[in-house]
């Protein structure tokens, strides 16, 4: 029998009462700071509308450490506990204490009910909670060696998972890194002709936007690409699809499938990818179709992926965009193609290994979130008396 279970046992073996949480700790509204108010160099962390992030700074606090708020605008319904004092603005409510309960048992029990606040929004005007949603949440009070042991168990778990999910994080950004080295190493090549990069390709050419008014230009079955899925990876379907009439309309022109796209407006110029079916874009795509009889359209893939922040530097104007001329002009080493498949048979191998670490990741690092939850709830279930 552990611990908890024996003190269970021991002072409340019928069950543990449940409170109205307003019966327990006063629910306090926040006091509202503007922008104009927050200081440089504050001592205390104004919290507003995240529980993850600050609004800013201030020299003075209104809740005292070991306090938890319930976010009551902005980020609706986040629970967070701190340990250090800070001011509480009004898009917050901050919980005060009590003989009766813990507050880091009481935050770890209404993070429960992040999801609960936030469908009790209100959504007239600035959508927010109410007060009373809070205080009338009914929440256990056992005793409080009981609420003091769970607490060192979540405590323990909840620092066993971020360090876990810590050593994936690493372990992955090393592996990328190395591949990235990898991939750069493998372009240095000695006696390797450079070649302008339009001189390997059949076509280069951008796409164009079917006029965004014309419903009878859209939900089609023509795969129509834009920038933001570029994104060094392979396109093998598009978001949006046009129609035959929005195509003979527009500039979009097909591209056939095997060739490389360069993004070349906005936040994702210099990104590439290549394609697996053929498809059109629009005129923020730079398209390359690669003469296989000189060129392995993978092999300009993974190159111009490794030169991808020269590609960027060369951009121009506010949002630095490129254009078809400074693509078509990149030099590139060309050796033969027995040698650029070889290349590429070792990147496929090594992106491979990274992307089933990358898909790995997330699956485990949601695997240990999903365990923590259903322990914590577990240990926060208790009869009512």
């Amino acid at each position: 029998m552990s611990k908890l279970e024996e003190l269970i046992q021991e002072l409340c073996p019928n069950g543990v009462e449940y409170k109205k949480l307003i019966e327990v700790v006063p629910v306090n509204r926040g006091r509202r700071l503007t922008k104009s108010d927050l200081v440089e160099n504050g001592d205390y962390e104004v919290y507003h509308g995240s529980k993850d992030t600050i609004l800013g700074l201030y020299n003075d606090f209104n809740a005292p450490a070991d306090t938890v708020i319930v976010v009551n605008t902005g980020g609706i319904g986040g629970v967070k506990y701190l340990d250090n004092p800070f001011w509480c603005s009004d898009g917050s409510f901050w919980l005060g204490k009590s003989e009766l309960l813990n507050n880091k048992f009481l935050y770890y029990y209404l993070v429960q009910y992040e999801k609960y606040f936030f469908s009790k929004k209100r959504v007239g005007g600035v959508p927010t909670i109410d007060k009373y949603v809070v205080e009338e949440l009914k929440v256990p009070v056992p005793p409080m060696e009981v609420q003091s042991e769970i607490v060192r168990i979540l405590d323990n778990f909840t620092l066993l998972t971020a360090e876990l999910t810590a050593e994936l994080t690493a372990e992955l950004t090393a592996r990328k890194e190395q591949y990235e080295y990898y991939k750069k190493f493998l372009f240095k090549l000695e006696d390797v002709e450079m070649i302008p990069l339009k001189d390997l390709c059949f076509r280069v050419c951008s796409g164009g936007t079917p006029n965004t008014s014309k419903s009878e230009y859209y939900g089609g079955n023509i795969p129509w690409l834009r920038t933001q899925e570029v994104d060094f990876c392979c396109i093998n379907n598009t978001e949006i699809k046009i129609t035959d009439a929005g195509l003979n309309n527009s500039a979009a022109k097909w591209i056939k499938e095997n060739s490389v796209i360069v993004a070349m407006y906005g936040a994702t110029v210099g990104k590439v990818a290549y394609t697996s079916i053929p498809l059109t874009t629009n005129q923020a795509c730079c398209n390359l179709e690669i003469n296989p009889g000189i060129a392995n359209y993978k092999y300009v893939y993974y190159f111009l992926s490794s030169i991808y922040s020269y590609i960027k530097s060369l951009g121009q104007g506010s949002q630095t965009n490129i254009n078809a001329e400074i693509v078509k002009n990149l030099l590139i080493p060309t050796p033969c193609i027995e040698k650029q498949v070889e290349i590429v048979n070792l990147l496929d191998k090594f992106e491979e290994y990274c992307t089933d670490i990358s898909k790995g990741l997330p699956a485990e690092i949601e695997l240990r979130q999903k365990q923590y939850e259903y322990y914590r709830d577990k240990l926060l279930t208790f009869k009512e008396l």
